[in-house]
């Protein structure tokens, strides 16, 4: 299987200051990788996150990817990956759950990463770099009472794949990654609803170890069955 260096690898990490995402940071910044940590909260992300520059955007917002571009350039001198470990889960039957909550969950999932790709591509395509999604086990499996975070699950995945046929050619590797449940608390800060019963979750560090030997070993996907527990 081929390998991919992390030392000196430029990497914008996108919800940098979340369970998952900082620790995935940290693992990368071990490994020598130079960072680049996006979030809405700029405390958060130097409080969670590795030493690193710091882009404070949303990642709903279109212009968050021209931000992490700038800021690439400025601070790393290009970029050669980026993580998106940013989402919001909502929980509930479909009828009972809110049109503007189901509008935010696709916002977050789906349309904000799609802006930010078509922004940051450029660059990656200059490095050969590479992009990892972290979609959900419910992109294979949807749940009921989980009907709208599924699908922007499954529409996460399904841009991913497309996105790697798409840029094949350019050398451009697309991690799409698919954990079972983990415990970052997410449940607990879901927009809406009460979650269902749900297995015991997977532990943030072993999942974020896993994502990063991923990275390592440059793989195209990582679905559930890739990971232990």
């Amino acid at each position: 299987m081929p390998q991919r260096d992390l030392a000196d690898l430029r990497v914008a990490v996108v919800g940098a200051s979340g369970a998952l995402g900082s620790r995935i940071a940290h693992q990368l910044a071990d490994q020598g990788a130079r960072l680049l940590l996006v979030g809405r909260d700029e405390q958060r992300l130097r409080d969670a996150g590795p030493e690193a520059p710091v882009v404070v955007a949303d990642l709903v917002d279109a212009g968050t990817g021209d931000l992490v571009a700038e800021a690439a350039r400025e601070h790393l001198g290009g970029l050669d990956g980026v993580v998106n470990a940013a989402g919001v889960a909502a929980f509930g039957s479909l009828v009972d759950t809110p049109d503007e909550v189901i509008e935010e969950v696709f916002a977050t999932n789906v349309i904000g990463p799609a802006f930010l790709l078509r922004r940051l591509l450029p660059l990656l395509q200059e490095s050969q770099g590479f992009v990892v999604n972290l979609s959900a086990v419910l992109a294979e499996r949807p749940m009921a009472g989980m009907g709208a975070y599924s699908a922007s699950k499954a529409a996460l995945t399904a841009l991913d794949r497309a996105l790697a046929s798409e840029l094949r050619r350019a050398r451009v590797r697309v991690l799409d990654v698919r954990p079972p449940h983990t415990e970052t608390g997410l449940v607990d800060r879901a927009i809406h609803g009460q979650p269902p019963r749900l297995p015991d979750g997977l532990a943030p560090d072993a999942v974020a170890a896993r994502v990063v030997q991923a990275v390592a070993e440059d793989a195209s996907d990582l679905g559930s069955d890739g990971f232990d527990g």
